[in-house]
């Protein structure tokens, strides 16, 4: 399994288990620049969403979320507020980080309202 395909099996792991906990998936792989994408973006009740997942087929070589780096956290922020910019009807946002690690059986870890 290649690590896009990896990444794609996490994304749609993430993607059913918030739709279980009840969110609105508004967009999934949104692009804002050629350094910015955002996984998910979801609604939580009257709260959007960004989501970065991060996903590994085992810990082996750490956990999933020690792979959100400061810059990558600023690159979600740019992304956020174009998203906001485009869509400003929305005034209560956050962003969550949800890992994936698929072996030996599927384990999700959802943090809300991330900051680095």
């Amino acid at each position: 399994m290649s690590n896009q395909s990896v990444g794609q099996n996490g994304e749609e792991i993430a993607k059913n288990y918030l739709e279980k906990m009840g969110y609105k998936i508004l967009e999934m792989n949104r692009h804002f620049s050629k350094l910015c994408e955002i996984d998910i973006i979801a609604l939580d009740k009257n709260t959007l969403v960004f989501v970065e997942v991060k996903t590994r087929k085992t810990d082996f070589c750490g956990h999933p979320l020690e792979a959100i780096t400061v810059t990558k956290y600023n690159h979600i922020k740019q992304g956020l507020y174009i998203y906001l910019q485009e869509n400003p009807n929305y005034k209560k946002y956050r962003i969550d980080a949800i890992s994936v690690l698929l072996k030996p059986e599927v384990k999700i870890e959802h943090l809300k309202n991330i900051s680095l």
